[in-house]
């Protein structure tokens, strides 16, 4: 089966970086599993496996507008120390934010007595990505997988 919308995709990969240092990898675990077309992975991703089939062997760049975006300078603030609710503030902390558009994940960049900086971009925003990929297998999507919107069974979620 040739990769199109509603097919479900199971593939490994590694990723890296522009400079070359591995991000994630699937070695050692199950594939990562997807329905195609319904935007459960990045947009340049899901465009360069289009039309493969199981067996393709290929490694990819993906540019950062078509992966995890461009970083957004507005996405980083500086928030008053007060409104936080935890009394030890470090760099690298995490926090969900509630804006006007939901819930924004964010990371804590800096802190002083007085504020503390927030970073709402994606870790991987304005980064250029390669996918070593192989494709292990290709299959019709269920009606209850096309109904929730994902994978179903080993890879997916277990509901």
């Amino acid at each position: 089966m040739i990769i199109s919308e509603n097919a479900v995709v199971l593939f490994h990969y590694t990723l890296t970086d522009a400079e070359g240092n591995q991000l994630d990898s699937s070695t050692g675990q199950d594939p990562l599993a997807y329905v195609h077309g319904h935007k459960n992975i990045i947009p340049g991703l899901e465009k360069a496996l289009e039309g493969k089939q199981a067996g393709d062997v290929m490694v990819v760049t993906i540019d950062a507008a078509d992966a995890y975006g461009e970083r957004q300078e507005q996405m980083v603030q500086e928030v008053p120390r007060t409104s936080f609710q935890v009394e030890e503030m470090e760099p690298g902390m995490r926090f969900e934010a509630q804006t006007p558009n939901g819930p924004v994940s964010v990371v804590v960049t800096n802190v002083t007595d007085e504020l503390v900086t927030v970073d709402g971009n994606h870790p991987l925003a304005g980064k250029d990505l390669t996918f070593d990929v192989k494709i292990d297998s290709v299959r019709e999507a269920s009606e209850e997988e096309l109904s929730h919107g994902h994978v179903h069974g080993p890879g997916g979620h277990q509901h």
